[in-house]
């Protein structure tokens, strides 16, 4: 039987979660389909499998005025529609909220082609204003209920769509994947701690991550904690500050932007997801398949399904919830992440229970897995 051909749409292939996501897809993908990935700019942090045929639309990257991605965008969308014809693409995935419009309207002059969608983010809110809001509530219902389906990481995220945006069209969860890293953390090395407790979190440094709840969570405990932040953003001089006001800047440690996660992760103790919001956090997916005792935020959308299998988690303010596969707190809630953290420091035995059950919880996320998932989901 010969293989169809599937395209893959995103902005571009930088270091964030989706495109995390394509670059683990395409690497199955190629085995069943002819793939060609269509980027609008020429950023590329992941690796591309040599089997997929790439095709970048603009070769600079995607940082340029508004103006300029605004007469762009008009020009991908000519170049898209040929592209889908001349190569009589099968499957038309896109990934993100402009490329997901963009297929929408490209769904207009090819009937042939079944076009997909996905959501990655909590829309309601995923918008930088009431502005951007407002035009998302106009243009979601009106082109992504031109496309066939659409499928997102999160069951709050398509209740939201449906709720809030009147998509229509069949959706589907599909979780994000993972592979399973060959360094992971031996639960048996807790059964020795005594302390600091090596504290990490991954992501970029802004209001949405929101890194200083944990460094406030850590006020004035130098010798109890050692925390380590990967990745960069606009706050890193505020964050830098804090450290100083709370007496802890020993023990903070702003790393900047790493590609070694996994070897940070393994020297850890303990992660901590701090965010106000997610879509799947796939920092802490990370963390978890690399057998670290887990403490979140119950942010929408994601901890909750990863940590608690999507179960009632009632959280009471300045306390935290002990889930099935890691801990739970409410958003910027300072002092429960502060008891979280000393009972974990306090209690060993539970930090080797939960790196445990890390380490079977990831098994659920691994990659052919969820493929085999979104495979039947693109086919069906």
């Amino acid at each position: 039987m010969s293989k169809k051909n599937l395209s893959i749409l995103d902005i571009s292939l930088t270091s964030g979660g989706a495109e995390k996501v394509i670059s683990l897809l395409l690497k199955e993908l190629v085995n069943d389909y002819h793939v060609t990935l269509v980027l609008f700019y020429n950023e590329i942090h992941f690796d591309i499998p040599k089997e997929v045929n790439t095709v970048i639309f603009n070769q600079k990257g995607p940082n340029q005025p508004f103006y300029l991605k605004f007469f762009h965008s008009i020009g991908f969308l000519f170049r898209y529609n040929r592209l889908l014809k001349e190569q009589k693409i099968s499957y038309a995935v896109s990934f993100l909220a402009f490329p997901n419009l963009i297929n929408g309207i490209a769904a207009l002059f090819n009937p042939k082609t079944k076009m997909f969608v996905s959501e990655r983010g909590f829309p309601s809110d995923n918008t930088s204003s009431k502005l951007s809001l407002s035009i998302s509530k106009m243009f979601y219902p009106l082109l992504y209920n031109r496309c066939y389906k659409l499928f997102s990481n999160s069951v709050y995220i398509n209740q939201d769509l449906k709720d809030n945006f009147n998509i229509k069209i069949p959706m589907e969860v599909i979780y994000n994947p993972i592979e399973l890293p060959k360094q992971i953390v031996d639960p048996k090395k807790y059964q020795d701690f005594n302390g600091p407790l090596k504290i990490i979190n991954v992501g970029t440094l802004n209001t949405r991550k929101n890194q200083s709840l944990i460094i406030n969570a850590i006020a004035g405990k130098e010798n109890d904690y050692d925390l380590s932040i990967l990745g960069h953003g606009p706050l890193i001089e505020e964050l830098r500050d804090l450290s100083k006001q709370n007496n802890v800047e020993k023990s903070v440690h702003l790393e900047g932007k790493v590609k070694n996660v996994n070897d940070y992760l393994v020297k850890s103790d303990c992660f901590v997801l701090s965010s106000n919001t997610e879509g799947f956090p796939n920092a802490l997916l990370e963390a978890v398949a690399a057998g670290l005792p887990s403490i979140s935020t119950n942010c929408l959308s994601g901890p909750l399904e990863l940590l608690h299998d999507n179960g009632d988690a009632e959280i009471p303010k300045s306390e935290f919830f002990k889930a099935k596969y890691g801990i739970l707190i409410n958003n910027n809630d300072v002092e429960g992440l502060s008891k979280a953290l000393h009972y974990l420091k306090e209690n060993p035995s539970e930090l080797e229970r939960y790196s445990k059950l890390s380490l079977d919880r990831a098994k659920a996320y691994e990659l052919k897995s969820i493929y085999a998932k979104f495979n039947q989901f693109i086919t069906s």
